[in-house]
């Protein structure tokens, strides 16, 4: 008897196969979703235009077992929306139009998928439908601690951070459409460790898997490029409050500055983004004395980054957030990371590729990134072991393969419940590791 193929409904509000962040996220997990399994994704208006061009110009062997579907509300629901202003308001309503979009097309489905927005406190309606439903990734982002956030952008911004996690508790407390997502999912995957204790759920509904990944990089893309005189640190992401890059800044001064001058001439920070606080950082560097050593390069393409990373030392991150979609990439091309130990960047990786330092006070943090900087500029041979568990740590937790075959594995728990405790746990392996792995 031949197996049926079961037909999964994902929506993914951002999706687009040329971008990074939650664009790139949803991309990816999408079309590796299809290579198990039939999908009829649902997206935005906005990205069919890049979605039917790379799929015109790409061969996927998957492309027979994947339709994507396009919806918005009606303009007059959503004329307000400028950019980024308003968009976890339109993506609120947006789901709910989305349900009613479902059922005219007569879409046949086993399960339905909510896929992103990654956030943990705005829920989701497709328990509408009544299919299993599968809840993620949803992340949480932690808040920022008081006085990193009052360091880094004065009492106005730590008072809006704090207004903003008012609203949220007000989500997580009262919002009874949360309350119901939660109720009806059969399998919620999360980001990190923190989701369950703001969401609240049972054990048994979890499956945690983060949603940042990578491709493996082709051989020659990934071979290091390092020059002999220049040691080069690298920091990707939005100047924003979240990702630290006055930390960043900061722990590179102390150490810019306790090196001889002949040792400083090799020396290079090198930050890619942008954002609104780009103006206070380069303001920041002029004030530090850093001179040329620190380089301010705008935003580009994920493809042109590869440059960056296979010229870079490491990868200094002490972001703040819940995530950290770039740490997987760092981690492909061989970077040792240094983080803060917290459930972001610091659960996506561990000692065997690089350091994380715990919260205390901005200053010892500083201080200890500093320190871990000039361990590694003077250690060629720990710089060599961290890049070599890097990209180990990369291949066996990281890939977006990897991922695909771990969501497969949650549908397949769900169709076939007649499946004891025990023979799911014998496919499945859970190590001291955040993240999930599959034998």
């Amino acid at each position: 008897m031949k197996h049926k193929i079961p037909t999964i409904l994902v929506t993914a509000y951002a999706v687009n196969p040329y971008k990074g962040s939650e664009d790139g996220t949803g991309w990816n997990m999408i079309i590796e979703i299809a290579k198990q399994q039939k999908v009829v994704a649902i997206t935005r208006v906005n990205n069919q235009k890049d979605i039917e061009k790379y799929l015109s110009e790409n061969h996927l062997d998957q492309a027979n077992q994947l339709t994507f579907e396009y919806f918005d509300l009606p303009y007059w629901m959503r004329f307000w929306k400028k950019g980024g202003r308003g968009a976890l308001l339109y993506f609120y309503l947006w789901q709910i139009g989305l349900v009613f979009f479902i059922l005219n097309k007569k879409m046949q489905f086993e399960i339905a998928h909510h896929l992103n927005f990654h956030n943990d406190w705005t829920p989701s309606f497709l328990w509408l439908l009544g299919k299993p439903l599968v809840w993620g990734p949803i992340g949480h982002h932690p808040a920022i601690p008081k006085s990193y956030l009052i360091n880094n952008a004065g009492k106005k911004a730590y008072l809006l951070d704090r207004l903003k996690w008012q609203v949220k508790k007000l989500f997580w407390r009262f919002d009874p459409f949360l309350k119901i997502t939660r109720w009806k999912t059969q399998k919620i995957i999360t980001i990190n460790s923190s989701v369950k204790n703001w969401v609240g759920f049972q054990n048994q509904k979890e499956v945690r898997l983060p949603a940042v990944a990578s491709s493996i990089p082709q051989i020659d893309t990934a071979q290091k490029e390092l020059i002999e005189d220049k040691f080069n640190i690298l920091s990707i992401g939005r100047f924003v409050p979240l990702k630290g890059f006055d930390i960043t800044i900061k722990s590179f001064a102390h150490f810019y500055h306790t090196q001889e001058s002949s040792v400083q001439k090799k020396l290079q920070l090198t930050l890619i983004g942008k954002g609104p606080q780009k103006a206070e950082l380069e303001k920041l560097v002029v004030n530090l004395n850093l001179g040329n050593s620190v380089k301010f390069i705008e935003w580009m393409p994920k493809s042109e980054l590869h440059h960056y990373f296979r010229t870079s030392a490491l990868f200094l991150f002490p972001s703040h957030e819940g995530a950290g979609m770039v740490v997987p990439e760092a981690l492909s091309f061989g970077l040792p990371i240094l983080c803060f130990d917290n459930e972001g960047p610091g659960e996506l990786m561990d000692r065997t590729c690089g350091y994380k330092v715990p919260y205390s006070t901005p200053e010892k943090s500083i201080l200890e990134f500093s320190n871990y900087i000039d361990q590694l500029f003077h250690s060629k041979e720990k710089r060599k072991a961290l890049s070599i568990g890097a990209k180990a740590y990369f291949k066996k937790y990281l890939t977006w393969e990897r991922k695909g075959k771990i969501i497969s594995q949650t549908y397949q728990d769900i169709l076939n419940p007649e499946l004891s405790k025990k023979d799911i746990y014998k496919k499945r392996k859970v190590t001291n590791s955040p993240l999930v792995t599959i034998k």
